[in-house]
């Protein structure tokens, strides 16, 4: 206010000129002279006038507009180099300015890139590209069957295979062409292939499921087997009843003791020792058995001949010739004087005891290892190492059963009492049970290391023994399938065993290291053993009322063993 009095011109001053000017009116012309500025005088404030210390009002600014900004050429920036490889910008703010044409919004001239930014920006397109259909192919559903995957190729007008190709790149290809196809648009040619190949499957299921129904899964028996199914079945079935009602009858009949029956039993297998010895044959002995009445012997040997002998004086009774190499088992008929003899000439043969010959087994493809009597006699069983067991009509000579089931040769084979089972051992260290009245493998027994050799039905109806080269004895229970023992019998392999053949109270094992051995049925303990061979000792059976045992080695003798006492008493067959 002092300013304003001492310069009353500048207080006159129209407000017009205290206006803000705009900025753009500030612009200097330069086609005009530059006028000089008078110079400001302050104004003179009277001296009568009291100065007040005031604050000054802070004058109200209306907004100015802004003015644009000069316009300047772009500035053109070589491309960085990073990683050996060419890069425009560092950010995206660049990338925005520019226009799709390559230049800056409202600028004039043109935005110009270098041909190393194109090749680099190709490039990066490029494997952007390539990294998309690689994430498309990743979503495909793609066949893993290598058939499956030829077969698509092939739909869809590529080769099926390249030279060198594995099934793995195969399969890459087809994936990597289909991702092509779906990028490009062309879903309709994949609708096709698939739908082409859901109906090639639905035809192949078809037609797999009329095979099935005209072809069925199992190899249709003949007449003559299922007959002999029928009275296998009928004979089993009454034998199985008497065998119940026995056992009945020793739990339920306060007479019967059981216990004093099994320490009879033992107490006479104890007092075993040697009544007979002689040299049964030029060559090693394989195998013996006895008749069903006990009076006759059979033994057969190397040589391939087989011989009966009288008992228990053990005289040669008559010769068995006819096989072209080696037997390897013989065994009487349960309820016939005839007998059987396997040998490695592939066949078997049914003899009289006069020595002539009734009936000839031929059908094995390698040779033999062990015969059995069905407990009818109207069945033999044989074993082989074609890795089959096969069933015979005794009457006609014809093979009912030709029976697979082990990986590796089938070498004994034993019947249930009843007649309704038969047993199985191999080289593949496996037994199997099988039901012969409806041909399955009802059990198979794990437990040895080492190929089986015996095999063995107890009496009772629930033991299985079998041994082997693992030189053990394990008992079987049939009704917890399971191992009930595990008898470390011999020092060398276990060549046969043999149940007691009444009534199971003890069996016998024969081995390789010279000496069979008697166990108690009841515990399995060790009883007895009979040491007298000098060399392997390969089979052994037992007569039919249990006083007599025959053990044949490789020291070409037959070895008779019977109890101490003369007493004529057996133990009662019922």
């Amino acid at each position: 206010m002092a300013a304003e009095e001492e310069n009353p011109a500048l207080s006159n001053l129209p407000e017009e000129s205290s206006a803000v000017v705009p900025d753009d009116e500030l612009m200097i012309d330069n086609s005009s002279p530059i006028q000089p500025t008078p110079p400001i005088i302050p104004p003179v404030i009277p001296s009568s006038i009291p100065v007040l210390p005031s604050i000054a009002p802070i004058p109200i600014v209306p907004p100015r507009p802004l003015a644009p900004l000069p316009i300047r050429p772009p500035a053109t920036r070589p491309p960085g180099v990073q990683n050996g490889e060419m890069r425009t910008s560092d950010s995206d703010s660049d990338q925005e300015e520019l226009s799709p044409t390559g230049t800056t919004p409202g600028s004039t001239g043109g935005y110009e890139i270098s041909e190393a930014s194109r090749l680099v920006r190709e490039r990066q397109q490029k494997a952007m590209q390539e990294f998309m259909m690689k994430k498309r192919a990743a979503a495909l559903a793609v066949p893993t069957n290598d058939m499956a995957v030829r077969t698509r190729l092939r739909r869809l007008g590529e080769p099926i295979t390249l030279f060198g190709e594995r099934e793995m790149e195969r399969r890459d290809r087809l994936r990597m062409l289909m991702a092509k196809l779906d990028s490009e648009g062309q879903l309709e040619k994949l609708m096709k292939v698939h739908e082409e190949e859901e109906a090639a499957s639905t035809a192949a299921a078809e037609d797999a499921e009329e095979e099935f129904v005209q072809y069925p899964f199992y190899t249709e028996g003949s007449k003559e087997l299922l007959d002999a199914r029928i009275d296998i079945a009928k004979y089993s079935i009454s034998k199985a009843a008497l065998r119940l009602q026995r056992a009945r009858r020793k739990r339920d009949d306060p007479d019967e003791d059981e216990d004093a029956e099994i320490d009879w039993s033992l107490n006479q297998a104890e007092s075993l020792s040697l009544n007979c010895s002689e040299l049964g044959d030029d060559r090693p002995l394989s195998g013996c058995s006895f008749s069903c009445d006990g009076e006759m012997l059979a033994t057969c040997s190397l040589s391939g001949v087989a011989k009966i002998w009288s008992v228990p004086q053990v005289t040669k009774v008559s010769n068995l010739k006819g096989h072209m190499e080696r037997a390897t088992d013989v065994a009487f008929s349960p309820v016939h004087n005839h007998l059987a003899t396997a040998s490695a000439d592939r066949t078997a043969r049914l003899w009289n005891t006069d020595g002539s010959l009734l009936m000839k087994f031929e059908g094995h493809l390698d040779r033999l290892a062990r015969v059995a009597f069905h407990p009818s006699g109207k069945y033999l069983g044989t074993t082989s190492f074609d890795k089959t067991w096969r069933l015979w009509d005794i009457d006609s000579g014809v093979e009912l059963l030709l029976q697979e089931g082990h990986s590796r040769s089938i070498y004994g084979i034993a019947f249930h009492h009843d007649g309704s089972l038969a047993a199985s051992c191999g080289l593949d260290a496996l037994a199997r049970v099988w039901d012969l009245r409806t041909g399955r493998s009802i059990m198979a027994f794990e437990g040895h290391v080492k190929p089986l050799l015996g095999i063995s039905f107890s009496p009772n109806g629930y033991h299985l023994a079998t041994g082997g080269e693992d030189n053990t004895c394990r008992i079987w229970d049939l009704r917890k399938k399971k191992s009930l023992y595990v008898i470390p019998a011999h020092s060398n392999l276990v060549s046969q065993v043999k149940f007691e053949p009444q009534e199971g109270y003890y069996l016998v094992t024969s081995s390789y290291d010279m000496t069979a051995k008697v166990w108690s049925g009841r515990d399995f303990k060790h009883v007895k053993t009979l040491s007298a061979h000098e060399a392997k000792v390969t089979s052994l059976d037992i007569s039919a009322d249990g006083r007599l045992i025959a053990t044949v080695s490789h020291d070409r003798t037959i070895k008779l063993w019977s109890s101490r006492s003369n007493e004529k008493d057996a133990m009662e067959v019922e």
